[in-house]
């Protein structure tokens, strides 16, 4: 989806309900926070930082540098809060409980910038357009990232879905806006707008539509409970699953690959499926192969290295280089020690954040970081922190 992919568990079971009904989950459900203004920690000191990491944890955010792991800063945020790369050289999107805010990770402080609206969901960066999706209004808020750097509002393009719901959207180098069909019981497709906003195409063959990514050729693929549906050049073709179920729910894109990464779920009546098997789908034959690695994932476990390799942080504790052309595993780093998902989706797991030549790997059970060298399989460092951490970002420009 970039042009350059530079792309604990909480205490009882109280804070875990405290948490519930706001924030979205890209695995699929809904839940929320409490989230009062942030605020440096008591006698914290700001730290100059290069390429920030960012990183949730049970009362706030972590501000790493990006080379050393050096913990810069900790900024007291309550609740549950989910992180995306806005874009650009310094700015990082947190999801609170009343909206979208923007952080300056440089510079360790939010900058005042918000997206109000309950229920923040989907970040995509694609051509030089960040965009937002806030599935408890349908809003739609599309910008250019460099606009941050003023610490204002940018101006930018919007868009009112026809019905709230758990969605996405993703705006393409020619202007056309796709975004995701549904309410808040059922999803149904996508439409795509054009630079006006009007309607041009519409494709309603994608139940339970969930998550996006974006391919060489600028082919976006969206997920569905029976495969994938693709738009390419103006027009929407489906990949059906093989099986009448095969969910794909959770994707990665490369713009050096015309191959998406997805996962693959067959059980619609699982309270937590544990899949082996991912999905590599080509975009320009409309084929879908699986491959199983015989080891089960979470939804924060994909993401793809600077050639396009294909990413998967596995719970056996080994990160797979994967091959997508061929489906084979070329390497098995190991990470972290082994783990299982968590029933809870909001509670914390290992998690696989890449940017450019590195991945970035948490270890919850530790309090550790890893930053793992993807072409040489050699881990460049790790550092232990204060607490665990849940959710794991960066800033990642030139999208």
């Amino acid at each position: 989806m970039n042009k350059s992919m530079r792309n604990r568990a909480f205490t009882g079971t109280a804070l875990v309900l405290a948490a519930s009904a706001v924030l979205t989950a890209c695995g699929g459900e809904d839940s929320s926070s409490t989230d009062t203004k942030a605020k440096n920690a008591p006698g914290a000191k700001a730290v100059a930082v290069k390429d920030p990491l960012v990183a949730t944890f049970d009362g706030g955010l972590y501000v790493l540098d990006g080379e050393s792991l050096k913990l810069a800063n900790t900024i007291e945020l309550p609740g549950f809060n989910r992180l995306n790369p806005a874009g650009d050289d310094d700015h990082v999107i947190v999801s609170t409980d009343s909206g979208f805010r923007v952080l300056n990770a440089a510079q360790q402080a939010f900058t005042g910038v918000e997206y109000k609206g309950a229920k923040p969901g989907h970040v995509v960066r694609h051509a030089g357009k960040t965009v937002l999706f806030t599935d408890g209004t349908g809003e739609v808020d599309v910008f250019d990232p460099d606009d941050l750097s003023g610490g204002k509002k940018p101006q930018g393009r919007s868009y009112s879905s026809a019905e709230p719901h758990h969605g996405v959207a993703i705006e393409l180098s020619n202007g056309e806006l796709l975004s995701t069909l549904g309410t808040e019981e059922k999803r149904t497709g996508a439409l795509v707008l054009d630079e006006n906003n009007k309607e041009i195409k519409r494709n309603e063959n994608c139940p339970g539509v969930h998550g996006e990514a974006a391919a060489k050729g600028e082919a976006v693929g969206i997920g569905c409970e029976d495969g994938i549906l693709i738009y390419k050049d103006g027009t929407f073709t489906k990949v059906d699953a093989p099986d009448d179920y095969g969910r794909i729910g959770n994707q990665s894109g490369s713009d050096a690959s015309p191959i998406l990464l997805g996962d693959y779920k067959t059980d619609p009546e699982a309270e937590l499926e544990r899949p082996t098997r991912i999905s590599l789908i080509d975009t320009e034959t409309a084929k879908l192969r699986l491959v199983d690695l015989g080891t089960s994932y979470s939804f924060r476990s994909l993401g793809r290295g600077p050639q396009g390799e294909a990413l998967l942080l596995g719970t056996n504790g080994s990160l797979h280089v994967i091959d997508p052309e061929t489906g084979k595993v070329e390497k098995k780093i190991p990470v972290v020690d082994e783990w299982q998902e968590p029933l809870d989706w909001q509670q914390p797991r290992p998690t696989l954040f890449v940017r450019d030549h590195t991945a970035y790997v948490s270890e919850p059970g530790k309090r550790k970081l890893h930053a793992i060298d993807i072409e040489t399989g050699k881990k460049v460092t790790s550092v232990t922190l204060p607490k665990s951490t849940n959710e794991l970002s960066g800033v990642v420009p030139g999208h």
